[in-house]
């Protein structure tokens, strides 16, 4: 599937805290925990745990969230498909729909039982 100006747009404006507590329930339906995810995030966009729970509390949108992140090095590394699209084939000029794709990739890896390690990718040396 191809990201449009509009899918982008619509992405940028979703509140991030709206949309946390859906993030919340489906991994801790399977098994995991909050301090995972919050993990996961926090590995992602580099932000500590008062600087994401600020973001959640004044209802930051996905385009202040990834403005204030410092996406990991390893980003690249987050490969594969959500919601239909493929994560490495989306347009450069549509970036904020990659880091949201990138990020919910990441927190299907770990709904799906993945294991940390392996979520918070690390090169290979």
């Amino acid at each position: 599937m191809k990201v449009t100006v509009e899918k982008n747009e619509q992405v940028a404006n979703m509140v991030f805290g709206s949309i946390y507590p859906h993030y919340l329930s489906r991994i801790e339906k399977n098994g995991r925990t909050k301090e995972e995810l919050d993990q996961a995030i926090k590995w992602f966009t580099g932000l500590d745990q008062e600087d994401l729970q600020a973001l959640i509390d004044e209802k930051a949108t996905y385009q202040t969230l990834f403005q204030k992140a410092k996406i990991h090095p390893n980003e690249h590394m987050i490969k594969g498909v959500v919601c239909g699209y493929r994560i490495e084939e989306i347009e450069e000029e549509f970036e904020l729909y990659k880091r949201c794709r990138q990020m919910e990739k990441l927190i299907d890896e770990l709904a799906r039982g993945r294991k940390m390690e392996k979520i918070l990718r690390k090169e290979k040396k």
